[in-house]
């Protein structure tokens, strides 16, 4: 039995991706092991949103040539798809495909096999018009399982490089992604992300069906769904309708990721970012209204070109005030072919850095605060693994539906089921709790719209 190794760099995307193209070496007769071990064949998924994810992705390429030089180096994802010559120039990579076309992989390797020369199977992104269809239909994290139901992104903001690796933006046809997620469900899967490169975009290619739709469908037509995420969504497509959409469900989450990346208007002109700070802070507001208790985590770029201390006490204000639950921080990095990246006025590391610690702290502080309103609450968590910083005591960790970590004494057999557990103790990032009952089916049903 030929063997296959793995390596997925970057995104939550991109590890959809790669347990996509191990499904197609599966029903090929291959068997998996582990990138660390010799295998036949090498599959390198790349990363290209920094200059750094280009380095590690070089490294990583290396790395398997030197496992054993006769394995066939297969180098797919994001940095093949936008620096194709760069990756062939790398003396031992075989097969080079982007972004689109996975499905040809294992038809370049046995070519490749027969006929000893490199293969480019790279084409031109922006020409890609149709939703690439990879079925997923388990993973190997067995308690929630992502849904990927668009592909591309149309926005071209200023620091970002993602367009020219993914395309422009395509959706799955709604039946398909109804029909995947009936699957899940089916295999045992209580949560289900929605995940794409620009998520909530769905449906802008469409004429009569949009995000709004799919997630009213999603919740209607799939039987046994108990909950459903969604990864990322833009303040611009946080529509009425959304809104709508999300205050009658029961299966939606009450947890948002909507990037802010600065909260300063002149910043996010300069980003070309489709909303202003007004907008965004609208939108919150209406959200809150509808869904009390709304967790709302998001991005933030530190250090823009030109950012101003006054731009940044802008978004740090604008944070405080509108108490996000959790930040993702990060320093601006320049992404070689993005216009931000010749932008006059780059801000100097230390004053980044500096700005970064800012914000982590505030962070940590709103994270704890929002935590706290839930100590001594009944909530549900989704136990997914043992606690390995506990490994002599039964401790498990799961994420309540407002995306909170809760760590509770119990055994292994109570992962992946819905657990009702009491927050005994508030905190960040994890929260104490402990065990109060398996919800079963039906009761999960009754207890929600109770």
């Amino acid at each position: 039995m030929p063997s296959v190794a793995f390596h997925t760099l970057g995104c939550k995307v991109n590890h959809y991706e790669t347990e996509a193209i191990w499904q197609l070496f599966q029903s090929n007769g291959y068997e998996r092991t582990d990138f660390e071990k010799r295998s036949d064949v090498y599959v390198i998924n790349t990363c290209t949103v920094t200059n750094t994810g280009d380095k590690k992705s070089r490294q990583v390429i290396r790395r398997a040539i030197r496992k054993n030089p006769d394995a066939v180096i297969c180098v797919t994802g994001c940095y093949a798809q936008t620096s194709p010559a760069e990756v062939m120039a790398i003396p031992g990579v075989d097969v080079v495909v982007g972004t689109q076309d996975r499905v040809k992989m294992l038809d370049y390797i046995e070519q490749y096999k027969r006929e000893r020369q490199p293969i480019n199977g790279v084409g031109n992104i922006m020409k890609a018009r149709v939703y690439e269809e990879l079925e997923v239909p388990a993973f190997t994290d067995r308690t929630r399982a992502s849904l990927k139901i668009q592909e591309g992104c149309n926005n071209f903001c200023t620091f970002c490089i993602i367009p020219w690796a993914r395309g422009l933006l395509r959706s799955r046809k709604p039946e398909h992604v109804i029909e995947q997620a009936q699957q899940l469900v089916d295999s045992g899967y209580q949560e289900i992300v929605l995940t794409g490169i620009h998520t909530a975009g769905y449906g802008e290619d469409m004429k009569d069906y949009n995000f709004a739709q799919l997630l009213s469908d999603l919740d209607e037509q799939v039987k046994g769904l108990k909950r459903l995420r969604i990864s990322s969504i833009e303040a611009s497509q946080v529509t009425d309708e959304v809104i709508e959409v999300l205050d009658r469900s029961d299966k939606v989450v009450p947890h948002l990721h909507i990037p802010l990346q600065s909260g300063s208007n002149t910043v996010l002109k300069r980003m070309r970012r489709k909303y202003s700070m007004e907008m965004f802070a609208d939108r919150l507001n209406k959200l809150k209204k509808a869904l009390p208790g709304l967790a709302i985590t998001s991005d933030v770029i530190v250090g823009f070109p030109g950012e101003t201390e006054e731009e940044f006490m802008e978004t740090y204000n604008f944070i405080k005030e509108h108490k996000f639950s959790e930040l993702h921080v990060f320093p601006f990095s320049k992404r070689t072919g993005t216009p931000a990246a010749t932008m006059e006025d780059q801000v100097p590391e230390d004053v980044k850095n500096e700005r970064v610690h800012r914000l982590i702290e505030l962070s940590n502080q709103l994270a704890k605060e929002y935590a706290s309103d839930y100590e001594g609450e009944v909530l549900e968590i989704i136990p997914e693994e043992l606690d390995k910083d506990y490994p002599e005591e039964n401790m498990l960790l799961g994420y309540t539906a407002n995306y909170m970590k809760v760590r509770i004494p119990g055994t292994e057999d109570l992962i992946g089921k819905l657990v009702r557990v009491k927050i005994t103790k508030a905190g960040y990032p994890v929260n104490e709790g402990q065990f109060v009952r398996v919800m079963d089916v039906d009761q999960a049903e009754t207890t929600a719209t109770a």
